[in-house]
């Protein structure tokens, strides 16, 4: 099975490629300089010279805030791109995972996680782009197209919320983290296998919307405390405080857990723990910072 990764600079993209390669697969990542989704032509003609079976999209628009003034380009990336990438997996005969996010809901269901079947109802323009790319991959592709959710996403590569915490207790005597905000921190390694698990499954075991992130849930404050801890910081350092402290053009979802029903029928199990994905990640981000 040929792979084709796009976004492959990115950090989920990174981590795919890497991963692909570690287990002898025949893949090709491919960053913007590339391939611009967005382009017909350059998607046709990465089609015909690659011929991939199994296409992994990460590129994607993901400045949330600056969406909100710009909505037309992020559409484009987050909407168009996957529609012409969905449309060329159906003329090549191809399958197609694509990810996406926990913006796509409304970010107000409290207590109970967003099942994959949960009805979208997104609050910025970042997720209204989103949904677009989904609907398009799932109507052009309703058997061999796989939408795989994510949500607060960390890694090596790039940067990211984990990374800032850690440069911060360098620099600061404390830190104020907002603490009405809950979520599931995700390695992106965490999902780069898991995706490389799920390609061969995708047109048969697997198909329509399913969601990749670690297990269980906790609040930025709370992950905060447990990264100082990690790294042999006080935990008290990291100050609570609320989402209006940090005024932004584009809401965060106050809740955005996902659930993760679905991973039965696949034959794979969702991701474990975030704290167990947390301690392991930690000496890989320290590394990639220090270097």
């Amino acid at each position: 099975m040929k792979w084709l990764v796009t976004g492959a600079a990115g950090m989920l993209g990174r981590d795919t490629v890497e991963e692909l390669l570690r287990r002898g697969e025949d893949v090709v990542g491919l960053a913007r300089a590339a391939l611009d989704i967005t382009d017909p032509d350059d998607v046709r003609r990465v089609f015909t010279d690659h011929e991939p079976d199994l296409v992994v999209n990460c590129a994607a628009y993901t400045a949330v805030d600056d969406a909100e003034t710009d909505e037309e380009t992020a559409l484009r990336v987050n909407g168009v791109g996957p529609r012409l990438l969905a449309q060329a997996c159906a003329e090549h005969g191809a399958r197609l995972i694509h990810m996406s996010t926990d913006y796509v809901f409304d970010g107000e269901a409290r207590e109970t996680p967003y099942p994959e079947d949960h009805t979208p109802a997104p609050r910025t323009a970042y997720g209204r782009t989103k949904l677009a790319g989904e609907q398009a991959v799932l109507a052009t592709l309703p058997d061999t197209g796989v939408v795989l959710r994510t949500a607060w996403l960390y890694g090596a590569h790039g940067g990211n919320f984990v990374a800032t915490m850690i440069g911060l207790e360098a620099r600061r005597d404390t830190v104020d983290v907002v603490d009405d905000q809950r979520g599931q921190p995700t390695w992106s390694a965490d999902v780069a296998a898991l995706i490389a698990d799920l390609g061969p499954r995708v047109g048969a075991e697997a198909y329509g919307v399913l969601h990749a992130t670690n297990s269980g849930e906790t609040t930025w404050f709370e992950l905060a405390r447990e990264v100082f801890r990690l790294i042999d910081a006080d935990p008290d350092r990291v100050h609570p405080t609320t989402s209006a402290a940090f005024t932004r053009p584009a809401p965060r979802p106050a809740y955005s857990a996902l659930g993760h029903s679905r991973w039965q029928q696949t034959g794979l199990r969702p991701l474990r723990d975030w704290r167990t994905a947390l301690h392991e990640a930690l000496p890989h981000i320290r590394k990639e910072i220090s270097s």
